[in-house]
This record gives structure tokens, sequence and C-alpha cells, in this order.
């Protein structure tokens, strides 16, 4: 388990993290999210003792990680993948951390098979793609088989199949009871793969929930409705307090009522309605609509096609 109590890191006049706290619990798959800038990869440092908080704490399994005897059999972290000597072979690479480790050679050749470089362990590591070297920084994560496993951007130069495998290995190391905390600026990705969010904005806690629990909660519910009768339904809705807006030829997209609700109206005005149901909410919508006050860097929105024609 990690566990964070007031965990705040300043440098000079940035404060990167502020009063953060929170709990990571093993057998399941927690997502980090947040904007650039928000603070997760120094939160990440922190957590591992590659920074020093400048007030709180943070421990893994009860004491903080630079206290740890053995630390890649107890956590596995991939920050950066391409901090690698770019002269070693793959094999080489993993040996090197296995020797220094106390991790035994037969080890490296089961994480290299794990990941799906086997058949390429000799060749050195400067010549990888991205996507090759995230698939090796995993294996350094796995090589000491740890209960706790921290990814920064795991996902980052993966093709869809390498994105499915990864997906599908957080949740199966989870399922073994394993700590897998994740960071992503991958909304679909994290939808399909983490169980609870932590989400923080500007150094701060900013939520703290299951996933379901995260969508509902922080984004304004959209009732879809289709009917013959439109223009008497929308003033029917409008009375009662809703906002509506046309999706398309007889099809309607309703704010601020439930599906019940406007079923109710529908059926009080004799109205009749083809199709009612709640639309469904994306994790990146409802993480845009919490996280829009924390964003530092916003671009312009493009201009539109006849923008700068020749009159």
């Amino acid at each position: 388990m990690i566990e964070a109590r007031g965990l705040t890191k300043r440098y000079g006049s940035t404060l990167a993290v502020d009063d953060l706290s929170f709990t990571v619990r093993p057998g399941i798959v927690t997502g980090f999210l947040g904007p650039n800038g928000a603070g997760k990869t120094t939160s990440m440092r922190l957590i591992l003792g590659l920074d020093a908080p400048t007030a709180g704490t943070v421990t893994i399994g009860g004491r903080p990680h630079r206290h740890a005897a053995s630390p890649m059999r107890e956590v596995g972290a991939l920050l950066d993948a391409r901090a690698v000597h770019g002269g070693r072979s793959a094999y080489n690479h993993l040996l090197c951390l296995a020797q220094t480790n106390g991790i035994p050679r037969r080890r490296v050749g089961e994480v290299l098979e794990i990941v799906g470089l086997a058949g390429v362990a000799g060749k050195r590591s400067k010549g990888f793609s991205l996507g090759m070297s995230q698939r090796l920084g995993i294996a350094a994560a796995l090589l000491g088989d740890p209960a706790v496993l921290m990814f920064d951007e795991p996902v980052n130069g993966l093709d869809p199949e390498g994105i499915l495998w990864i997906r599908t290995l957080m949740r199966s190391l989870a399922a073994q009871g394993r700590v897998v905390f994740v960071s992503s600026h991958l909304m679909s990705e994290m939808e399909n793969t983490a169980d609870h969010v932590i989400v923080i904005g500007r150094g701060r806690l900013i939520a703290d929930s299951g996933m379901a629990e995260f969508i509902a909660r922080n984004s304004s519910q959209t009732v879809l409705v289709q009917t013959p009768q439109p223009d008497a339904l929308v003033r029917a809705l409008v009375a009662a307090g809703g906002t509506v807006s046309p999706s398309g030829d007889q099809n309607l997209e309703v704010r601020g009522l439930t599906v019940d609700q406007v079923g109710d109206i529908a059926f009080a005005h004799d109205i009749r309605i083809y199709h009612l149901a709640a639309a469904r909410i994306s994790l990146e919508q409802a993480f845009m609509e919490l996280t829009a006050n924390s964003v530092d860097y916003r671009a312009a929105q493009p201009a539109g096609p006849e923008h700068g024609k020749e009159a």
C-alpha cells in the first residue's frame, strides 16, 4: 500500500505538490490523472524517494521507500523509458540490474519473454523504438517480482497491440493482489484499465474515487430523446427547468432533467417517444469538466475553414 499524507514539494517559488494525501490500495489498478504540470511525475518521484518532500510523508508498506532493504524486490517503477545505457543490449541492461539487486539471472529471460523482447535481447537499446524502450522499461519494473508497481505514461509509443497488452498486464498484476499505480494522459485507455482514479490539479488533490463514481459525479447528465413531436416536447421540458438542444432530425439532448423526469413529462403531455436514454459520459468528458480550472497551458481554438480566405 502507498500512503501519502500532507505531501508537499516546493522548487524555489514553484509549489509542485501541495498538501497531497491519498492511499493506493492493492488488488486494483489505480489511475493517476491530471493536466500537464499538475505534479504527477513529481509525486511519483517523492513516492520512490528520488526527491525529498518539503513537508509531509509518503510510505510504501508502512515505511519510506529509501529505507527498503531490496528496492527492486519491493517496488518496480517505470518513470523514463529512455533512461538506459544505449550501448548495452536489452539482456545486459536487465542483467546488470539483476546482479546489483540480488535477483537471479534466470529472471532476466523470464521478463524479456513477458514483455515480448526475447527476440531482440541481444540488440543494443540505442536502436530501440520508443515502444520497444517502453517494453524494456516495463521489464525492468517487473524484474524483482515486486508487490508494488508504478508506471508513468506506460503506453507511450506502443501500437494498438502493445496498448492492449499493457492493459491486460496491469489488470492481471492487480488481480494477483499487487499495488498497480499508473499515470497516463490517455483517458480512453484509463477508462478501460483503471478501477479507481486519483486526480490532481496544480499539485492539489481534486478527486479520489472509483471510476464509475468519478464519471457520474463529475459530469452533467445528458438525456437523449427521439420524438416525432420535438417542438411540443421542447416547450414542456423547458417549462420543467430543462435545457434542450437539437441533435439531428427528431433527436434532442436534454440537460438538467433525469431520464425518468423526461419520460414522465412526455407522458403527461401525450407526446410520443421513440427513444429515451441517458447518454454515456466518458472519463475524458468528466476529466475535462473537473480539471477545467486547473489547466496552466491552454491553446487557442483553431479558426474555422473559411478563416483567412481571400474575399
